[in-house]
């Protein structure tokens, strides 16, 4: 009978490796549009972003409280002229493909960011000049001028370092298959399906990584994304609506935690970007404040979003330090746009807005449409899948797009690379050389009231010729299942991984 014992025992193996497969714990994230491409130089959304804050790891992070804190460095000093920066690494990390994360990988990433065709990071480092790898373990990055948004732009997508190795061998393909320095790597993607990712066994900070596997699922459909959440179909979903909420907290297996975002969303005018800015509404800023009076930002908060986001008007949240007080949020006068729509010679202007096709931007769309109707506009919507709505606005296929920034911590993030002269964000095109000028000068000085100075001044022209025409801050809700454990929110917005459990 020793076949059968044999056999046995190979029965119990099978269940034993059953088991523990049965054991693997995986986390099920529903997001509210699919992200585009995956690799930091090029990528753009806000989902993107979640996405990366599992996969790579950046020079430094932000704490809830937006404070900076070291990732993959452990510190940094600026040079007495602050025209030079200099970072110390963490010993001892790897990347996904075993290539280890030191001062050489620093230099070769930043230099790509730098470099690289259709770079979105460029403008956000375009201040560094040269970096010079001291040793191993320690880079120093020389500046033109001093750069004060440089450490938060390192908090970032800028500060995600990439395996030099995979890089270079995949080129313009690398967001097929990132490979990074985070705690988990990269395993597939199914476009408007899933991304999936799993725990990488050699992280540096694996004490604090307790999920096996991550599934990404795209839903843009609102309810569809509560419903999964309460069928067990998902753990956890971000950006949850306000209108949802009730709803999830009366639903005892599930919980839901929420913070105010950095960030704004706003309507983005084609002002000069091909045929499709030749409108009044791209031409004339008169035609464009107009359409910002015949908004009532507060109904639209009521209405959409039961009040619990914040009616904005400029690239910060008003309350905030930089927030400027002198263009206070506009109230709704419709007599006023009327008047406005007259004086430039166009009663009854007509401009396609692209939305993106998720559940809360359909809504702000058509309660704009509603509004900006009585005044005498006539909006016409086009719903549009969110990567493919980024790659139209991009090209300039678009005569204005509604659409958010999850925002940094410095306000020249939320605000440079979207109205800079040929900035990467810029997608209208928008072009103003004085507004450039206090920007720039911003950016070269450390103490608040001098830079709010500058920012007072690009005020003044932003918020008249209005190439963004901000709306609302929202809040960040997530709803996720009473099994995961954990779970902090950020005002950026972004799910760390770091801590994350399931029960």
């Amino acid at each position: 009978m020793a076949w059968l014992k044999k056999l046995v025992i190979a029965a119990a193996l099978v269940a034993a490796g059953t088991g523990a497969a049965m054991a693997q714990t995986t986390l099920k994230i529903g997001l509210q549009e699919d992200p585009d491409i995956l690799d930091p130089t090029l990528g753009r959304t806000f989902v993107g972003r979640i996405i990366f804050a599992s996969v790579c790891d950046k020079l430094f992070d932000i704490t809830p409280d937006l404070k900076i804190v070291p990732q993959l460095a452990t510190g940094y000093k600026w040079g007495d002229d602050g025209k030079s920066l200099t970072i110390t690494l963490r010993q001892g990390v790897v990347f996904h493909d075993g290539e280890p994360m030191n001062a050489a990988a620093v230099k070769a990433t930043l230099e790509r960011y730098l470099t690289f065709p259709a770079s979105t990071r460029k403008v956000e480092i375009s201040a560094i000049q040269g970096i010079d790898v001291v040793d191993d373990h320690t880079v120093k990055l020389a500046l033109a001028a001093p750069f004060s948004p440089l450490v938060a732009a390192l908090a970032d997508r800028a500060g995600m370092i990439l395996s030099p190795k995979a890089a270079a061998a995949e080129g313009d393909k690398f967001g097929n298959h990132p490979v990074c320095a985070g705690p988990y790597k990269f395993v597939e993607r199914v476009a408007q399906d899933r991304i999936v990712v799993e725990k990488f066994d050699k992280y540096w900070d694996k004490d604090k990584i307790h999920i096996d596997k991550i599934v990404f699922q795209p839903i843009p459909d609102n309810s569809v994304r509560v419903a999964n959440l309460r069928s067990g179909g998902l753990d956890l979903t971000e950006r949850l609506l306000p209108t949802d909420l009730e709803q999830v907290k009366g639903d005892s297996n599930l919980q839901v935690a929420s913070i105010g975002e950095i960030g704004y969303l706003g309507i983005t005018v084609n002002t000069d970007n091909g045929p499709q800015s030749k409108n009044p509404l791209g031409q004339d800023p008169r035609i464009r404040q107009a359409l910002s009076l015949s908004i009532d930002r507060e109904a639209l908060n009521q209405v959409v979003f039961n009040g619990q986001y914040i009616p904005g008007n400029q690239w910060v949240t008003p309350g905030t330090p930089y927030y400027d007080k002198n263009y206070p949020v506009p109230k709704r006068d419709v007599a006023k746009a009327k008047a406005l729509l007259k004086e430039a010679g166009v009663e009854h202007p007509s401009f396609t807005l692209m939305i993106p096709n998720n559940t809360e931007q359909q809504q702000v769309g058509q309660v704009i449409q509603a509004m900006a109707g009585e005044a005498g506009f006539d909006v016409k919507l086009q719903a549009t899948e969110f990567a493919s709505a980024l790659k139209l606005s991009t090209d300039g296929t678009m005569q204005a797009f509604q659409i958010g920034w999850s925002g940094r911590i410095d306000p020249d993030g939320n605000l440079y690379t979207f109205v800079a002269c040929g900035a990467a964000l810029n997608d209208g095109h928008y072009c103003n050389p004085t507004v450039d000028e206090e920007l720039k000068a911003a950016r070269a000085v450390d103490d608040p009231a001098e830079r709010m100075k500058h920012y007072d001044k690009a005020a003044g022209i932003l918020l008249t010729d209005l190439p963004i025409i901000y709306l609302y801050h929202r809040k960040l809700i997530f709803a996720f299942n009473k099994k995961v454990t954990g779970f902090t929110p950020y005002p950026d917005g972004l799910i760390r991984p770091q801590g994350l459990a399931l029960k």
